[in-house]
């Protein structure tokens, strides 16, 4: 009867297992590199230290026994729990250990995702053995998540200054108005006045902005007609022809490019958004997110 487990009924466990799965001990003999007079010897002295036999083998072929059945999930079981337990093992040794996730907003500019980029590159120099998981969401969904937990560290537009969140100025992002290739006004862009615009139906976002009630008057809420959270919404909705609406400059400058889209009047009908890193205050924060945040502060500050 086993009642201690050592390396060497590992082993055994480990040539039961590859019989099983070879389903039989001559298919056995190139995956262990052994000969069939081995693995017999090996399975005998398993059963042995068991009290108890697994398998029939022999000239009426690989079978396992009721119990052989159950042990064979036993030990997939044992086996599994003891390379996690090594994993676990390993990872102890590092400096860094957990789980970072990560949050930010779609169709950020190209340069804002290569600082995003170069600080995974730096934080995954360190030594560490950290789980980055990455969402991309809308950005009242971030804001929520980043608020509950869900989410360690947030990059996107935060409209709140909540008193449990930390803010941290990133980088800043132009808006401009824009309108689509079939609106009637297209043909006058880039030399309309907010007075030819004030019957003129528009996308807003549908969360605040309280950057875009700066100059040039640029929407009454009377005016708005269509609702998006997110900015290839807002893109879907101007390209219709039916709404004007406001984009980054980024994000629409290869569809005006191609034709699709113009700017109503960039000198007076823009607004600059500010992007920040986000985390919940706390008294003490983890090794992992605080290394985390400081290579993102220095990749964007190289940047």
């Amino acid at each position: 009867m086993l009642n201690t487990l050592s390396d060497l009924d590992l082993r055994l466990i480990r040539v039961f297992l590859s019989v099983v799965d070879a389903e039989g001990i001559s298919a056995a003999q190139s995956a262990l590199n052994v000969s069939q007079s081995t693995i017999s010897t090996q399975l005998s002295t398993l059963e042995t230290r068991l009290g108890f036999r697994l398998c029939e083998r022999g000239r009426g072929g690989f079978s396992l026994t009721p119990k052989g059945v159950q042990f064979v999930q036993a030990s997939r079981h044992l086996l599994q729990t003891v390379d996690h337990f090594c994993l676990d093992a390993r990872q102890m040794g590092h400096k860094l250990v957990g789980r970072l996730n990560l949050g930010l907003i779609g169709h950020a500019a190209i340069s804002a995702n290569a600082r995003l980029s170069q600080a995974i590159a730096r934080f995954r120099q360190r030594d560490e053995a950290v789980t980055l998981a990455l969402s991309v969401l809308a950005p009242g969904q971030l804001e929520e998540e980043v608020t509950n937990g869900q989410i360690d560290v947030g990059i996107g537009y935060f409209w709140h200054r909540l008193p449990s969140l930390d803010y941290v100025a990133l980088y800043t992002e132009h808006q401009v108005a824009y309108c689509g290739a079939d609106h009637p006004l297209f043909a006058q862009a880039g030399r309309l006045t907010s007075a030819q615009l004030a019957e003129a139906d528009w996308v807003w976002r549908s969360y605040p902005l309280p950057e875009a009630d700066g100059p040039g008057g640029i929407v009454a809420q009377g005016q708005v007609t269509a609702l998006a959270d997110n900015m290839e919404a807002v893109a879907v909705l101007i390209l219709s022809g039916q709404h004007l609406g406001f984009l980054p400059a980024h994000f629409a400058a290869p569809l005006v490019q191609q034709g699709l889209l113009a700017a109503l009047n960039p000198a007076l009908l823009h607004y600059d958004v500010t992007l920040h890193m986000v985390v919940r205050r706390q008294a003490s924060r983890s090794d992992v997110m605080q290394a985390f945040l400081d290579d993102l502060v220095v990749a964007h500050q190289d940047g």
